[in-house]
């Protein structure tokens, strides 16, 4: 008999649009439901590239912006059996930002929790870290947009600017769809 396999489940969105809050509700709602899940956050401060990543989101430290977004794709590297997403900077081109990430683990699904970047600055500690602008959450939105027309990944759109209650039923539903039939397919590669 063929072992089953779990789904990789990924949650997208601008800065402050509640991913955090939204996992942290999604694997509390699948342990209560008697699954085993693991969750991962990227960037992972805790390694030695998420120390680097840390201290330049933090404005402690300055890198070029091309040399970032690989440590980026590093820092989930580093983490190939447990993977998620990328995340992309403004101005690059997309194609650029995915070819560090081709072969990684392909997500069952992506929810974009979408707010918009106005929304995002009003919620707690908008600012504090670099890419924390109005004008780059826009510019990433408008990545994730042209990224959510490939249809070989599974997206899903999330509107987060709901409450926190109603956007993690969405998320616990989709979750659960997409755990029932992930575990009948192969994990694929990631842009291939």
């Amino acid at each position: 008999m063929a072992c089953k396999r779990g789904a990789l489940i990924v949650l997208e969105g601008v800065d402050k649009a509640g991913k955090t809050t939204q996992c942290k509700k999604l694997v509390q709602a699948l342990q209560q439901s008697g699954r085993p899940v693991e969750m991962m956050r990227f960037p992972d401060r805790t390694t030695t590239i998420g120390r680097l990543i840390s201290a330049y989101l933090e404005k402690k430290s300055d890198l070029e912006d091309h040399t970032v977004h690989l440590l980026f794709s590093a820092n989930r590297w580093e983490s190939y059996r447990y993977i998620w997403y990328a995340h992309l900077l403004q101005g690059f081109c997309l194609d650029w930002c995915m070819k560090p990430d081709v072969g990684l683990p392909k997500p069952d699904l992506v929810m974009f929790l979408q707010l918009s970047p106005a929304e995002a600055a009003l919620r707690g500690q908008f600012g504090e870290e670099r890419y924390e602008t109005s004008a780059f959450q826009k510019a990433v939105q408008q990545k994730f947009e042209q990224l959510m027309k490939d249809p070989s990944v599974n997206w899903q759109v999330i509107d987060a600017s709901q409450s926190v209650e109603d956007v993690h039923q969405d998320i616990t539903t989709h979750s659960l769809n997409v755990i029932n039939t992930a575990q009948n397919v192969p994990l694929g590669e990631l842009w291939k």
